[in-house]
């Protein structure tokens, strides 16, 4: 009786050690750089999720911001930047004009090459600002941040997770050079892959599948351009040679805000994944002003239904 006894305490104190050795489950801290407009609201609903599950969450961004604001469900740390609030809110307004007031294309971006080239500059120097912050930097490498969250829109904030050596999680609607499937080796075959802007399908003649391979070398050059001044930081910063896919294929995961209901299916590799419907989550029931009445609803659902069968989706916006 006593040696069973015996054996049960010792068996007790040993599962009682156990629990004690196991990691509990426990939020992460998330270090998160957006960008502003659009991009903020759809990441903005992630960070949320991310607090309402118990991690802890610093948003990263310059002391001039318009939109982002600090808010209850994460710490918002404000950096400095050259320029005055007037100044940042006018070439983020200049940014806008661009997508709403032309078409989303090749030709709106080499019609728009002088203030392009200025935004670059406005983007430089507000990651230049973010780097060179040494109190900063020193602030993010002793917080034991565990993951970044960040959108490549902006090289910035990849490059702060490649120099900081930590994870990178990637948010995004796409990027025009198709840098983003090259940086994740992403196989993507012009044969039936439609590039973004060129309106084909998924079914294309000879000369459509010409025009594929063919459209995006414009965005590319420029895309090169634009962003070698990374590789340079990068590369002064790390004290080696960093090429621009190296810095974007630091990514661990990529959520792509969208969804083969707008886009055709193509290849992905087991890190992406696609999470366009986030953008519903937020979505208001129709009023009685809206609703359709039994004629109506009839009418809808046969042109929607007449549209499937179309060879082509119909257009939709792109940017968002």
């Amino acid at each position: 009786m006593a040696v069973g006894l015996q054996v049960s305490l010792q068996g007790l104190s040993g599962l009682l050690f156990l629990l004690c050795s196991l990691p509990w489950a426990e939020g992460g801290k998330v270090l998160v750089i957006p960008i502003e407009g659009s991009h903020w609201l759809s990441m903005r609903t992630i960070v949320r999720e991310l607090h309402a599950r118990g991690h802890e969450t610093v948003v990263l961004a310059p002391d001039v911001s318009v939109y982002i604001k600090e808010e209850d469900f994460f710490t918002l740390k404000t950096y400095a930047v050259p320029y005055t609030k007037e100044e940042y809110a006018h070439h983020l307004l200049s940014l806008f004009q661009i997508f709403f007031e032309t078409e989303y294309s090749v030709m709106m971006v080499l019609n728009h090459m002088e203030l392009m080239k200025n935004l670059s500059t406005f983007y430089q120097r507000t990651c230049t600002s973010l780097l060179y912050n040494k109190g900063l930097t020193q602030h993010l490498n002793s917080s034991s941040f565990e993951v970044v969250l960040t959108d490549p829109a902006n090289v910035c904030g990849a490059l702060v997770a490649k120099y900081l050596n930590i994870p990178a999680v990637f948010l995004l609607r796409f990027i025009p050079s198709e840098a983003d499937f090259e940086a994740a080796q992403c196989p993507s075959p012009p044969a039936y892959v439609p590039r973004i802007f060129t309106r084909n399908s998924d079914h294309m003649s000879f000369l459509e599948r010409v025009k594929n391979i063919l459209y995006p070398l414009p965005f590319k050059i420029i895309f090169h351009f634009s962003f070698a001044f990374y590789e340079s930081l990068a590369s002064e910063l790390l004290q080696r040679e960093v090429s621009l896919m190296e810095i974007l294929g630091h990514a661990s995961i990529w959520l792509f805000r969208s969804d083969f209901v707008f886009d055709y299916p193509r290849p992905i590799m087991p890190n992406m994944f696609f999470i366009g419907g986030m953008n519903c989550v937020l979505r208001k029931p129709l009023s009685q002003t809206h609703s359709f009445s039994p004629n109506q609803s009839d009418d809808f659902n046969h042109r929607i239904g007449s549209a499937s069968s179309h060879a082509h989706p119909p257009d939709i916006p792109k940017f968002f």
